[in-house]
């Protein structure tokens, strides 16, 4: 059994975020040793590093918990799993496509910037628009 400290160190969670889970019940309360602290498993150890993996992947928290909750039922459902991936590769792509608006956008803006002008192109172009 480990206190938070080590808990953090091994999952590579913060502490403010694991308490943040249990509140939450997103992840089982911990037990408690005789002075009150929590005392994690390596179970629960298992549980934050599946959904520090899943929130690098970028799934939102609600997806990264349903995905634990299958990981740990009875049977996996591998087509809930894929479907809520393929939902969220949607996600992506459209993230991504929303952020090459934006570059393009930026790219035009700052196009017409001129060290040597006195007045910039691109402050006066976001005044006007």
């Amino acid at each position: 059994m480990f206190a938070i400290g080590e808990a953090s160190r091994q999952s590579g969670v913060g502490i403010e975020t694991i308490r943040y889970y249990e509140r939450e019940g997103i992840v089982p309360k911990p037990e408690r040793a005789s002075n009150n602290r929590r005392m994690y498993s390596p179970q629960d150890i298992g549980r934050l590093r599946f959904l520090k993996k899943c929130r690098e992947l970028g799934f939102p928290l609600a997806d990264a918990r349903t995905l634990l909750k299958l990981s740990e039922g009875d049977s996996e459902d591998c087509q809930s799993v894929m479907d809520l991936a393929e939902h969220h590769v949607l996600n992506v792509r459209d993230k991504i496509k929303e952020l090459e608006r934006l570059e393009a956008a930026l790219i035009e803006l700052t196009a017409n910037c001129d060290s040597g002008n006195v007045s910039c192109p691109m402050l006066s172009q976001l005044r006007t628009r």
